[in-house]
Parts: C-alpha cells; sequence; structure tokens
C-alpha cells in the first residue's frame, strides 16, 4: 500500500515479446524510409504505402512468447557450445547416464544379485570393471550388447553373453582363453594365446613354466610347432627357448646353451634326426655349441673353444715328426 492507504500497483518488466514486437515495427519504418530514399526523384509515385500495415503483420503473425523461446534457445546453444568446446560432453554424458540409472535403481531395477560363469583367470571385479558394470548401474538401463562388446575386448575374455533378469539379477557367462606360451619381442614378455593374442605382460610367476618363444612372427606360428616339437619328447625336456629367425624357420636354444639351427623345410625328420642321435651318440651333452642342420645333406657341428683347442692338440700330437736327416 502507498502513503494514501491505496493498493500500490505492481511494477512489471515489458513482456519480451513485446520488446521484440517494438524492435520489429522500428525495423520496418527504417526500410521503408531506406527505400524512400534510394527511389529515383523521377519515379512517379503511384500509392502511398501504409507503414502501419507491416506493424499490422508483425503483430498478427508474430507467435506468443516468441521471445521467451529465442531467449531460452540462446542460452541453451551457448551452453551446448561451452560444452563442447571446453570438452565435457563425456563428463555430462556420465552425469546423465549416472542421473538415469539413480531413478531406475530408486524405482527397484537395482542390480543386486551378479552371477559370474566360466572365469579362471579373471576375478569378478575385472570381468565387472571390463564390462562397464559398476555400483552405479541399473538393470533397467543395462545395454546387454554393449557390455558384451567391452568384455570381448579383454583380451582374456574370447566370447561372452550377458543374461538380464529383472528385476535385479545380471548374469555373465564367458569363455576365456588360456595361456599357452610366453613371448619375447625386443626384451619384452608377454604372456599369449595359442591364437597369438598377448593375453598380458609377463609379470606373475604362475606363468614361469610356459614355453618360451623368441622373435618377430613367433606368437602366431608357436602353435603349430610347439606341437610338432611335442612329439620328440628326447628334443623337448632339454629345450629352453624356441626362436624364430627371419619369420620363416626356426632355432632352438638348449638349456645348457647349445644352439640347434633347424631347416625352413622337413623340420619333423630333423627333429627325429636329433633324438636319435642324442640316444645313440649323446650328442647333446658333448662339448659343442651348435648344430646346424639348415642344409638337407650334412650336419654341422661347431665345438666349443676348449674342445676345439683339445682337438687341435690331438692332431699335433699325431703328425709324424720329420727325422733329423730329412730334407
Amino acid at each position: 500500500m502507498d502513503g494514501a492507504g491505496r493498493l500500490a500497483r505492481s511494477q512489471r518488466s515489458p513482456r519480451p515479446q513485446a520488446d521484440l514486437r517494438a524492435a520489429a515495427i522500428g525495423a520496418a519504418v527504417l526500410l521503408r524510409e531506406w527505400f524512400g530514399r534510394r527511389r529515383a526523384p523521377a519515379e512517379p509515385r503511384t500509392r502511398e504505402r501504409d507503414p502501419h500495415r507491416l506493424i499490422m503483420f508483425v503483430e498478427r503473425y508474430l507467435p506468443n512468447r516468441v521471445g521467451v523461446a529465442a531467449t531460452v534457445l540462446i542460452l541453451f546453444g551457448s551452453a551446448g557450445l561451452g560444452i563442447v568446446k571446453g570438452g565435457h560432453v563425456d563428463e555430462l554424458t556420465a552425469a546423465l547416464s549416472d542421473t538415469r540409472n539413480a531413478l531406475a535403481n530408486s524405482a527397484g531395477f537395482r542390480i543386486k544379485t551378479v552371477v559370474i560363469n566360466g572365469r579362471k583367470q579373471l576375478t569378478q571385479d575385472e570381468v565387472l570393471a571390463s564390462g562397464g558394470v559398476n555400483g552405479r548401474s541399473s538393470l533397467l538401463f543395462l545395454d546387454a550388447d554393449a557390455v558384451r562388446s567391452k568384455l570381448k575386448g579383454n583380451p582374456w575374455i574370447a566370447d561372452a553373453t550377458v543374461l538380464k533378469f529383472y528385476p535385479g539379477q545380471l548374469q555373465i557367462n564367458i569363455v576365456e582363453r588360456s595361456a599357452f606360451a610366453l613371448w619375447q619381442l625386443d626384451g619384452r614378455l608377454a604372456v599369449i594365446a595359442d591364437d597369438g593374442a598377448v593375453l598380458e605382460p609377463y609379470v606373475a610367476r604362475r606363468f614361469l613354466a610356459l614355453p618360451l618363444v623368441v622373435g618377430e612372427g613367433a606368437e602366431t606360428r608357436a602353435k603349430d610347432f610347439l606341437a610338432l616339437l611335442d612329439r620328440y619328447p628326447q628334443v623337448l625336456s632339454v629345450t629352453k627357448a624356441a626362436i624364430f629367425v627371419g619369420e620363416r624357420r626356426w632355432n632352438l636354444r638348449l638349456k645348457d646353451g647349445l644352439d640347434i639351427r633347424l631347416p625352413e623345410n622337413d623340420v619333423g625328420n630333423a627333429l627325429a634326426e636329433l633324438s636319435k642321435l642324442d640316444q645313440e651318440d649323446r650328442l647333446f651333452s658333448r662339448d659343442i655349441v651348435a648344430v646346424d642342420m639348415r642344409l638337407p645333406d650334412r650336419l654341422t657341428v661347431q665345438l666349443s673353444d676348449d674342445a676345439a683347442k683339445a682337438r687341435e692338440e690331438l692332431f699335433k700330437d699325431k703328425k709324424p715328426k720329420k727325422k733329423a736327416g730329412d730334407a
């Protein structure tokens, strides 16, 4: 109330659409004056145009509250541009997802039970983390196909199925790859599966007994070669590493340091000959450093330095000595 006891009238700011209409009217008047000045003086004026017609047109066809809508659109556009420019799209998406899941959880779709079948090497937490399932996830909005794709991104998981049982049970069935061998390349060790997939860097001692393969391309060729080597336990039992050379043939490094250079072809026959030579002549126990089997018609043995010197001395002693009177 004012000082005279009368109700004071509320002071309201002009409506946004009124401002927009006034701006449109002013623009119409300015356009009319500008076009009038640009008209040639000699041009006859056939009809006087009513400036209020454009104003009436704008007032009649301009939608109600268009000013408020335009302001809201500008604000949302500015906010969206700031989010994109600032690199906050992922944060916004995560926040919206968390909000949606929170509403679903409060409605009774919280994941209360998780059943994971087929895991041996991975823990339950590792499986859930690979699938992107956490304590905020709700069963209602969980995308089973997306979870399956994420699970298959883990090198240990060859295949997976994801089942949802409403209102709150999640079942994950996985098929794990098996650790097959250790693969060394450029001085780094990794655990590989039989298909050559790198499962993880070698850090755990539980993989110490796996066979060792070395060289580029060895990870994909190891399965066939090691299967062939298994047929010759005499050679396998003393083998420390299988080395893939030039991505075309194999060498064997034995536990005592002896190198066996296998041929590119007929590897099975070469391994069979090695087994026979060790059984009959104890080849692997001799003082040698290398056996070269790359040529199909011969086997070359390289003696150690000590063995080579002893052999030279032996041959010197066996040479006939010249008599004093011999010329």
